[in-house]
């Protein structure tokens, strides 16, 4: 038994000696070191140092400047590669020895790539013998010395411009003001003028305070405080009135069209944190600007273009090398179909009041005008609105921050068109089939207890198509939905592109069914009423069938998107769309239209009008929007959908039936 003790302990002894004797070859630790360093444990590179690179640089420094240089730089994709030279082998008695290797990189500037060598010294520490890596900055690059420093420098993408179908520019870089001080020129009235500054530009005066107590601001030299455009003349001309105000012209985002096309245009801001997060990896600066509403962020890829980054190492000298330079490549501009003098014409009708307009072809499909009222101005929100200007617009009772056309609404008796092709083309209905519906309200016998629906007129005879869509009869609709069911009525309202995300670049909000799940809801449905909502381009896309011989046509915002592109085919059949067509007609031309006031001279129109009546229960009264929907049945090359929110004090949908035509009279010569 002692004997095979005494065997086993030799064994162990005789391997603890062969270990202790191994010789560590330097190779072999470099190839651990380069293993961390493609790991990026820049705390275990540390270990393996010198003594003397140690003492050059602490554990600390080491790692803090690796990191600050890798993440300011972009630094992806590193790999570092070293190969044994199997014809120059070390000699084991050697105490220094030099290894070759190479690193590639990816980084903000493109691709960076190098060879090097690294030396090696053989230490002894802790009474073991070892190689460690002799350190220097070469090994971060080459070519930085001790005292040399890595420059980052970016070449800001001009971003591309906005235009209309014309050419008529929406958004582009044009010349700003920045309004500054020149301290020593405010001699003793400092007080009077950062407050006057305070009061004009809606800065804190310790906000204004604290960039003139800056450490880099000269008593001679001019201190920027805010951008405000050229434009605003009047407060220019307050601001120059103060002692030591002075500008300088600087480059920013223009918006000509001001107001009239915000929320579709709408604009850009300094870029924050929270985008530089979001977009990480994508060659953001800290320095650059961002879109942030609008097309201007819809269409952020295209416009914004990248920018040129150069990297490189400053010399103690002054001397430059270059490690990486990527070229500017400027934004894109982005040409759209809109027709800048329509978009600004729909703006000035809807008068400031709450409202939206939407205008296309209906046979290309070109989106011609998005309007929402009341608006803002793009152009002071690029600059930079105040705490308080926010808050005003925020706090104002029209909502100018809501972009209604990308908002839904009850479409009220505009959708009856709708309701009638879905029940023409089910067979529920006919043209000729009458409805024999007496006074102005009618329920649907004891299960609607007290529930009626009203209807604004009696012809005193029997309804048919014809004559219910041109009085807009809401009794002769709700009995059509309620004929048709609630599935077959939700189904066709699903072919005309309800519950279903618009094939749109701009985000609209999905027209809506609702609940149909009564015999009420399902009534008042017909009639654009209940729960069923549409968005106003959507509402102008879904009258295109009776155009377009049954088929809906793709809206498109791009002039260089293909046009006529359809989004439902076969919707209803060619002769179901003439015949709505038709109805539609003597809307605006039969004595007894809801829109006979749309009558133009020479210019026929077809259309619909609508009120939805928004109210929580049948006795209150409640806020109308008034609708009217238009196109030009013999030349349709312009369709218009408006809508106005409060309308009950001010004639109903009359006053937007006023608003569409004028709009048709100004442009009869232009859409031809």
């Amino acid at each position: 038994m002692r004997k095979i003790i005494f065997f086993s302990v030799s064994i162990l002894f005789l391997v603890v000696l062969s270990a202790c004797n191994k010789e560590v070859k330097p190779e072999d630790r470099f190839s651990q070191y380069i293993e961390h360093w493609n790991k990026q444990d820049f705390d275990k590179m540390y270990r393996l140092l010198s003594a003397e690179a140690k003492e050059s640089i602490s554990k600390e420094d080491y790692i803090a400047r690796y990191e600050k240089v890798y993440k300011d730089l972009e630094i992806t994709d590193l790999v570092l590669t070293y190969k044994i030279d199997e014809e120059n082998k070390i000699d084991k008695n050697e105490k220094i020895v030099d290894l070759p290797f190479s690193a590639k990189m990816n980084s903000a500037a493109g691709e960076i790539k190098f060879t090097h060598e690294a030396t090696l010294v053989k230490e002894e520490i802790d009474k073991e013998e070892n190689w460690y890596v002799d350190w220097n900055s070469t090994y971060i690059f080459p070519d930085l010395g001790p005292k040399d420093k890595i420059s980052y420098s970016n070449v800001p993408a001009q971003r591309g411009e906005i235009i209309d179908r014309t050419g008529d520019v929406l958004a582009f870089n044009g010349t700003i003001y920045q309004i500054g001080v020149v301290p020593q020129q405010m001699g003793d009235q400092t007080d009077s003028v950062v407050q006057g500054l305070s009061d004009l530009l809606g800065i804190s005066v310790d906000g204004i305070n604290k960039t003139l107590e800056a450490d880099w601001v000269q008593p001679e030299h001019f201190v920027p405080i805010k951008k405000v455009s050229p434009d605003n003349k009047q407060l220019l001309e307050k601001l120059f009135a103060l002692p030591g105000v002075q500008k300088q012209d600087v480059k920013g985002r223009v918006y000509p069209a001001g107001e009239a096309a915000t929320h579709l245009v709408g604009y850009v801001t300094p870029i924050n944190a929270d985008d530089l997060e979001k977009n990480k990896g994508k060659g953001y600066s800290s320095n650059d600007i961002i879109g942030r509403k609008g097309l201007e962020s819809v269409y952020e890829e295209q416009l914004r273009g990248t920018n040129g980054v150069k990297i490189g190492i400053t010399k103690e000298d002054g001397s430059e090398v270059t490690l990486a330079e990527k070229p500017v490549e400027n934004g894109e501009n982005v040409q759209l179909t809109i027709d800048l003098t329509l978009q600004e014409q729909l703006y000035k009708k809807l008068d400031g009041k709450a409202g939206t307009a939407a205008a296309i072809d209906p046979v290309s499909g070109a989106t011609l005008a998005l309007v929402s009222s009341p608006s803002f101005d793009p152009n002071e929100a690029s600059l930079g609105l105040t705490e308080g200007e926010w808050r005003d617009l925020e706090n104002d009772s029209e909502k100018p921050l809501i972009n209604r056309f990308q908002h839904t609404y009850a479409p009220g008796s505009v959708i009856k068109p709708i309701t009638g092709s879905i029940a023409l083309k089910e067979g529920t209905l006919t043209l000729d089939e009458t409805k024999n519906i007496k006074g102005l309200k009618w329920g649907n016998g004891n299960s609607w207890g007290s529930y009626k629906v009203t209807r604004v007129s009696d012809p005193g005879k029997p309804v048919n198509f014809d004559l219910a869509m041109m009085i807009s009869d809401n009794i002769y609709f709700a009995q059509a939905a309620m004929d048709l069911g609630k599935d077959k009525f939700s189904a066709g309202l699903k072919e005309f592109g309800f519950e279903e995300d618009m094939p749109f670049d701009f985000p609209l909000e999905s027209s809506k069914i609702g609940e149909l799940d009564t015999e009420i809801l399902l009534a008042d449905s017909g009639y654009g009423q209940g729960h069923v909502e549409m968005n106003i381009l959507h509402l102008a896309t879904a009258y295109t069938p009776f155009i377009n011989k049954g088929a809906m046509i793709k809206p498109v915002l791009l002039e260089s998107d293909e046009k006529g592109q359809v989004w439902k085919d076969n919707v209803i059949s060619e002769d179901l769309a003439k015949s709505v067509e038709t109805a539609m007609n003597k809307v605006v031309h039969e004595q007894g239209g809801t829109a006979r006031a749309a009558r133009i001279d020479d210019y026929p129109l077809a259309g619909k009008t609508g009120t939805a009546e928004l109210k929580l229960s049948e006795s209150e009264e409640g806020q109308e929007n008034g609708l009217f929907v238009a196109y030009n049945p013999e030349n349709p090359k312009l369709l218009i959908s408006m809508m106005i929110e409060s309308v009950e004090k001010q004639g109903g949908s009359k006053i937007v039936v006023e608003r569409v035509k004028e709009t048709f009279e100004a442009n009869k010569d232009r859409f031809k």
